[in-house]
């Protein structure tokens, strides 16, 4: 066992995306905590730490995809199982955080799951969070303990600075993402514009118009989370329409439900994406390895932020 600082570092993980926890090990030189974290007959989730943690510093990484209940539940009978068995520390270490889109009330008697969610987090016995790219940045103030989030735009903004694309305009898909696609742009020195769209139902999406410049221009339409394609694919249309040479799209989770692969797929049939970039947070499966579709890792900057953590130092580094 490899040990930084006074207490040991050991990682454990859910079932949600064991590939990109494998990889974080690998980075760390370190290896996953042994735990059981299976099922009853009758489908309630079974966990069992299978080595002590008494006094360690013990991070779970485990992303709150789908299914996302099932693997919610597992990091949370996980932080109460490491609790109960004295670890030092737990830090649950969400690269996707679930139940995020529900974060503030806009019509009456609708939930907020994501403060719901943190209160969990919290309850079950979490003493820290480490995620990235939260889908909006107040869910950090719903907890009462620490949360570091990471950014995927790093990542990112230098795979496309490797492409040496020309004549790039960074757009946004929508209204709310202005400072996510501003700071996109600013990394990469070039202008933004923005889609104006309306939402008549969940997964349905009517594009208004495009704020700026795209005519003749790559396009490179940056969003967090890619869910049923909808936005993408409609904002893509309108981007071709409105005179865009050619358009990539870059997402740091793809969450992919839905007619979301479908849609991709027959956007690539029609050439409406030169490409669509996104990371690990949430694993893509066999089948869901389109053409066209190009996954970063996330694993080297996770592993970089839980040793920075566990040796008490700073996070933000990682950013400059």
């Amino acid at each position: 066992m490899v040990s930084y600082g006074v207490k040991s570092l050991k990682i454990f993980t859910g079932n949600s995306n064991r590939k990109l926890a494998q990889e974080i090990s690998q980075y760390l030189n370190i290896p996953l905590g042994e735990a059981d974290v299976s099922k009853f007959p009758d489908g309630e989730t079974k966990v069992k730490i299978e080595e002590s943690v008494r006094g360690e510093d013990v991070f779970i990484i485990q992303s709150t995809c789908s299914p996302a209940n099932e693997h919610l539940m597992e990091l949370l009978i996980m932080i109460d199982a490491l609790r109960r068995a004295s670890a030092e520390r737990i830090t649950a270490v969400i690269p996707y955080y679930g139940y995020a889109r529900q974060e503030r009330k806009t019509r009456p008697r609708e939930p907020i799951t994501a403060k719901l969610v943190a209160n969990l987090l919290v309850s079950a016995g979490a003493n820290r969070i480490l995620t990235m790219d939260l889908h909006a940045g107040q869910i950090q103030g719903f907890f009462d303990i620490p949360v570091d989030q990471l950014e995927a735009t790093t990542i990112l903004v230098e795979y496309f600075k490797e492409k040496k694309l020309d004549n790039v305009v960074v757009v946004s898909p929508d209204v709310g993402g202005t400072a996510r696609a501003r700071g996109f742009a600013g990394r990469l020195n070039k202008p933004i514009a923005i889609i104006d769209k309306y939402r008549s139902t969940f997964d349905d999406v009517e594009i208004m118009h495009i704020v700026g410049k795209v005519e003749g221009k790559t396009a490179i339409m940056v969003d967090d989370i890619i869910d049923t394609a909808g936005s993408v694919t409609r904002g893509g249309q309108a981007l071709l329409n409105a005179g865009a040479k050619e358009i990539y799209v870059c997402a740091t989770h793809p969450v992919f439900a839905n007619a979301a692969k479908e849609r991709l797929r027959k956007s690539f049939q029609e050439s409406l994406f030169k490409e669509v970039v996104v990371t690990n947070t949430i694993p893509l499966n066999n089948g869901d390895n389109l053409e066209g579709i190009k996954v970063l890792s996330v694993a080297e900057i996770f592993a970089q932020a839980i040793e920075r953590i566990h040796n008490d130092l700073s996070v933000s580094e990682l950013f400059k």
